[in-house]
């Protein structure tokens, strides 16, 4: 969905934040599609064991279906799943064609009457690969979990790939429901994914409360966006760590020339909280972020990095090129979520300027149009899990 008719389609929160139950090490090689059949069961809507996909706590509630531990597949319902890493869900509710509340809610396959579990695109497989576009690269002491949220679904972090050293991320293109992409919650190093990828509280600084979130998608002319920011629960007034700097940082870098929008980073040898090296704007609850465009053909990491400087590889930049955004503790962050980049003339973005004297990054070629901002998703609030906690407040976007 765009917000206008110049949009070009951006992040929208689901795909696949690559299942990785596996944690396998290094690439992911996973060039193929899950397309198993259907299997159905005479018990009520038990998710398809064999059918390639991954579990999502299998021994709770939700039954290894992507969904709160605490949400049941229920007989007359849309239930998500997870895909292999890199790889997008190809099923979801055929009526739900806009980004809005509740059918935004209607994603993977359909429990029928009878309990049994149906492909709403009998046609389709369960999943494709992405645009490959994107990859999470771990320079930590420490395994890194990136925890992806779940759309059409309930939009919490329930999709989990563990990141020893690279992984895929499933980056989608126009094909993916309401052309909408993929975002991601960033851990700090050491949790594994059981543990990351859940709800959790705002006594810990992961799940929901991670510091750093980042989103992709690719434009129907292959130029992929990546977003990288502040995650805006991080820094509610009521978050207790607000004020703490992370000890590991975040950046996004390209695999040769023609990206734009560098440097695109978060240095915790650098930047306090909430501010970032490179241009920067700010989104939901005064969250600031970057954008960088990747042109058709090329290849961007998403680089988490300990705060000791070990395992950052860009080029440093002066501290005059440091944007700062100061979070008030008045700071609203009931913004409604986007699922497009919207152009930096939009009157709903702030670009926040720099002291620079100089550009942050050479100038990119034609295939590498500007990054323009788009406002960070609205995450999850805890009230908004189910259906029936959810308020219908989704707006048209």
């Amino acid at each position: 969905m765009k917000t206008t008719s110049a949009t070009v389609a951006f992040l929208a929160i689901a795909a696949v934040q690559a299942a990785k139950h596996a944690h396998d090490h290094g690439h992911h090689h996973s060039h193929r599609s899950v397309d198993s059949p259907v299997v159905k069961k005479s018990s009520s809507c038990q998710f398809p064991s064999g059918a390639g996909l991954i579990p999502v706590t299998p021994h709770e509630v939700n039954g290894g279906w992507a969904m709160s531990p605490d949400q049941e597949c229920k007989p007359g319902g849309y239930c998500p799943y997870a895909c292999p890493a890199g790889q997008v869900s190809m099923q979801w509710d055929p009526e739900a064609t806009s980004y809005s509340y509740p059918m935004s809610m209607n994603g993977g396959l359909y429990c029928d009457e009878n309990g049994e579990i149906q492909k709403p695109f009998p046609d389709r497989p369960y999943c494709k690969d992405g645009t490959g576009v994107v990859s999470a690269k771990n320079k930590c002491k420490e395994q890194v979990a990136f925890c992806q949220t779940v759309l059409p679904g309930n939009e919490a972090m329930l999709i989990p790939t563990l990141v020893e050293e690279l992984a895929t991320l499933a980056v989608p293109d126009l094909s993916y429901w309401c052309e909408t992409a993929a975002h991601f919650y960033i851990n700090p190093p050491g949790y594994d994914t059981e543990t990351a990828c859940v709800w959790g509280t705002s006594e810990n600084p992961y799940g929901n409360w991670s510091p750093y979130v980042a989103g992709a998608n690719t434009d129907g002319e292959g130029n992929t966006y990546v977003k990288l920011g502040w995650n805006p629960i991080y820094l509610e007034p009521a978050t207790p760590f607000r004020n703490e700097v992370p000890e590991f940082g975040v950046e996004i870098e390209c695999e040769g020339s023609g990206c734009n929008g560098l440097p695109c980073k978060i240095d915790p040898s650098v930047n306090g909280v909430n501010e970032m090296t490179g241009d920067s704007t700010t989104g939901a609850g005064g969250a600031s972020f970057c954008v960088v465009t990747v042109p058709k053909g090329g290849k961007a990491n998403v680089v988490v990095f300990d705060k000791d400087g070990s395992g950052s590889t860009s080029v440093p930049v002066s501290s005059s090129s440091v944007s700062s955004v100061v979070v008030s503790s008045s700071a609203s962050t009931s913004s409604t979520s986007t699922s497009s980049i919207v152009p930096t003339t939009s009157s709903t973005s702030t670009v926040v300027s720099t002291t620079s004297t100089t550009p942050p990054s050479a100038p990119a070629p034609p295939s590498a149009p500007p990054a323009p901002a788009a406002s960070l998703p609205d995450p999850p609030r805890a009230g908004r899990l189910h259906p029936a906690g959810r308020s219908a407040r989704r707006a048209q976007h």
